[in-house]
């Protein structure tokens, strides 16, 4: 008897540690943003975990961004006010503190697209779409490719504005 508590007790202790070390796995941004396409709600459940378990140095906006878009996602609208607006306080300052950071910029358009007219999230869209425009060139290949795959389908990006 002894030896099975033994067995199931080290049994639960490698599960967990298995299931902590998949949570810890490194932040992938191709696999951020193709969460962000999928719009499931429990993969971006997932990310968020992700993101908060990296040490990575865009750890503020990106959480803030996966809250704000998780709000669009969930059905009472209390829980979508107060996810959007914890997201939204989180997001901008990380883009306060990085202004220059044109993903950052690409995010929150993301977001001031696709956000209700309720939130009045939408006021620095233009200037969001000229900056993501002029620093494209020079961002890294995985947000170049996040940004036409999302210009396909958004109605203020367009694939021939790059």
């Amino acid at each position: 008897m002894r030896y099975k508590l033994i067995f199931a007790l080290v049994f639960i202790l490698i599960n967990t540690a298995a299931q902590a070390k998949s949570i810890l796995a490194k932040f992938d941004r191709a696999a951020f943003y193709a969460v962000i396409k999928t719009g499931n709600k429990q993969e971006i459940d997932k990310e968020i975990d992700v993101v908060a378990a990296s040490d990575i140095r865009e750890k503020d906006a990106y959480s803030g961004f996966l809250l704000m878009r998780k709000a669009g996602l969930v059905t009472l609208p209390a829980q979508k006010l107060k996810l959007f607006k914890a997201g939204r306080i989180q997001f901008e300052t990380a883009l306060s503190s990085d202004n220059d950071n044109a993903e950052y910029h690409f995010l929150r358009l993301i977001i001031e697209e696709k956000a209700p007219k309720v939130v009045k999230y939408s006021n620095d869209l233009d200037t969001d779409k000229q900056i993501v425009i002029k620093a494209y060139k020079n961002l890294p290949a995985v947000i170049q490719n996040a940004i036409m795959d999302y210009s396909k389908t958004s109605k203020v990006l367009h694939t021939q504005d790059f």
